[in-house]
């Protein structure tokens, strides 16, 4: 299954093949008299893990990260990325053809204002786009003399022959046991929170799966159904839907809750609303510009702005926080049993990574319990760990020697979701290597021990990662903490921990804590485990006070720390941790992997 996925993904994600494919681009784009093509890694409802029928941008140029935009003009062509993949862009895509460009040091807008000539017309798909995205390139193009023109329909689809057919994957109800909130009050809370709009266009899936307690398998990792609702602040919703995913239980209970409608009903209904002057709010993270413009044509007015179901979601209840805590034992265990397996297999030199990750996903899949990865498992060994978001292929497949292996990967459970990351040291690490380690660890306990006031954002305490690095001259080139669902995205917002994570963290919230440093072409290094927010109660505290909850339960190498390097209350913490894993995972593990787990959170000292 595994190696299936990896051979599956190759062909489509082959930049042997960019030069045809741009070619035939081109030619498209003179045909349709357009100077060029905005390509963004997207879907129509802008996911982070999208169907292969949407995988545009890895068909054309070769890139298989998670987010990235290229803009392809008749003598050039650029690849978009930020510091999680440049790297990963230079090594996939042929850089005769494409520019790899860091979004830190050039915008997509910036690119276009110098690059486009006037009278220049560049073209973009509406559906792939949100509002902010288009008006900040239709300033752009203004600028250059140049226009930003619509299209009705996406060159790349004339020209991908072989393009895989839509998803179509089975619908099923999330039971209230896990949900922990019926769909009827989650609606009602969300139609209280309109304020002015007279309706919200639901454009994310993540919120349609929450709002309505339902789990789909229309993309990998996150099970979601891809589809649109319209919530009108009086009477019953509209889900937009191919009625062919709903078997007769599910499309009962959902006929309940809302009207079914056919996909392309969508566009009509908009059209209605906006000859009826209503007021829609659209998600400003996760709507398309087609969907705000055919309500604006029609005279209506679209409000852009959050989701207010995006809050709600992200303050996990008692039965989701719960869920996270058993999700987090189930998958301990498998963790546990694959870091013992590893203790004996990588020494040996013939262990390569995805041997490491389909080992990994095979002790997950012993739980009975797991329905998914909640990502694509990043096994990376030495100079490819300093690829913060790396994916294994066939073709860069290395086999495990000594020096660092880090394994990032997670777990989709009925009962939660879960992401975890471990470096590993293969043999007798270097001192430079403890020492960057140890670094990480600082900082990642100082996240973990973190109290702070209410109304505190990600963006305030992100630098307590950091320091460590910053007192020696490092820095990572991503954020501390992304947010994470209930059996949902193992990326979630709103909240985070970030330079610019300014959402306030707010009781119930799950998020990741995973600082890093990476040498290039060397090794890389990150710690990673999930937190929840919860309340502390501080003696003569005049204010309310939150600190974390840490829920990940697996053993942190204790090989790669130098321990004159930690401070007391760090050393505390990272015994208090162990002592923890160590009682909650023993008592369920096999005698040989319960001696192995003893010996890996055994106390250290200064």
């Amino acid at each position: 299954m595994f190696q299936s996925f990896y051979q599956s993904f190759a062909e489509t994600a082959d930049s042997s093949q960019s030069a045809a494919r741009l070619g035939l681009l081109r030619k498209e784009l003179a045909r349709q008299g357009l100077s060029g093509f905005i390509v963004p890694r997207a879907d129509r409802h802008q996911g982070e893990f999208v169907p292969r029928s949407e995988e545009r941008l890895a068909w054309l140029t070769g890139f298989s990260g998670s987010a990235g935009l290229a803009i392809v003009l008749k003598g050039r062509a650029a690849l978009f990325v930020d510091g999680r993949y440049t790297l990963q862009a230079k090594d996939q895509v042929d850089l005769s053809l494409i520019e790899p460009v860091a979004l830190g040091v050039t915008s997509p807008e910036t690119w276009i204002e110098k690059s486009l000539k006037p009278g220049a017309k560049l073209g973009y798909d509406p559906w792939l786009h949100t509002p902010s995205q288009i008006e900040r390139f239709e300033k752009a193009a203004e600028a250059a003399g140049a226009e930003l023109v619509a299209l009705a329909a996406n060159p790349i689809d004339a020209i991908w022959r072989d393009r895989p057919k839509p998803p179509q994957g089975a619908v099923s109800r999330h039971p209230l046991r896990f949900a922990g909130e019926p769909a009827e009050k989650k609606l009602k809370r969300i139609k209280a929170a309109l304020g002015k709009a007279d309706a919200l266009l639901m454009s994310d899936p993540h919120a349609i799966a929450w709002t309505f307690n339902i789990r789909g398998k229309d993309v990998s990792y996150t099970p979601l159904l891809l589809a649109f609702s319209l919530l009108p602040k009086a009477g019953k919703p509209r889900l937009y839907v191919d009625a062919a995913k709903l078997g007769p239980e599910v499309r009962a209970y959902l006929g309940r809750l809302a009207e079914i409608a056919p996909p392309e009903r969508l566009e009509k209904d908009l059209i209605a609303l906006g000859k009826d002057r209503r007021r829609v709010l659209f998600d400003a993270a996760k709507a398309p510009v087609k969907l705000t413009r055919l309500l604006k044509e029609g005279g209506g007015e679209p409000l852009i702005g959050p989701d207010p179901s995006a809050l709600m979601k992200a303050r996990k209840n008692a039965a989701e926080r719960r869920g996270a805590r058993q999700a987090q034992r189930i998958d301990g265990l498998a963790m546990v049993r694959f870091l013992h397996w590893f203790s004996a297999e990588a020494p040996q030199g013939k262990l390569t990574e995805i041997a490491a990750a389909q080992a990994l996903e095979t002790f997950r899949r012993q739980s009975r319990k797991l329905r998914d990865l909640s990502f694509p498992t990043i096994s990376a060994a030495g100079p490819n760990s300093a690829i913060p978001h790396y994916r294994v292929t066939l073709a860069t497949n290395r086999k495990i020697r000594h020096g660092i292996f880090l394994i990032d990967s997670g777990g989709q459970y009925e009962e939660g979701t879960t992401d975890i990351t471990r470096t590993l040291a293969v043999g007798r690490p270097t001192a430079l290597m403890r020492d960057r380690f140890t670094r990480v660890l600082k900082g990642h306990i100082a996240i973990a021990r973190a109290v702070f006031p209410k109304g505190t954002s990600g963006a305030q305490i992100d630098a307590l990662a950091r320091l460590a690095l910053w007192q020696a001259g490092f820095d990572f080139d991503h954020g501390t903490g992304h947010g994470v669902g209930s059996y949902l995205s193992v990326h979630e917002g709103p909240q985070s921990i970030s330079k610019a994570g300014g959402a306030a963290l707010e009781e119930g919230m799950i998020l990741s804590n995973e600082p890093g440093y990476y040498k290039a072409g060397a090794f890389g290094i990150r710690i990673e485990n999930l937190l929840m927010v919860e309340p502390r109660k501080i003696p003569g505290a005049e204010r309310i006070m939150f600190g974390f909850e840490t829920l990940t339960l697996a053993p942190i190498d204790l090989s790669l720390i130098e321990a004159k390097l930690l401070e007391p209350e760090e050393i505390a913490w990272l015994n208090a941790y162990h002592a923890r894993v160590r009682k909650a995972l023993s008592p369920h593990l096999e005698p040989k992997a319960r001696k192995w787990l003893a010996r890996a959170t055994r106390r250290i000292a200064k």
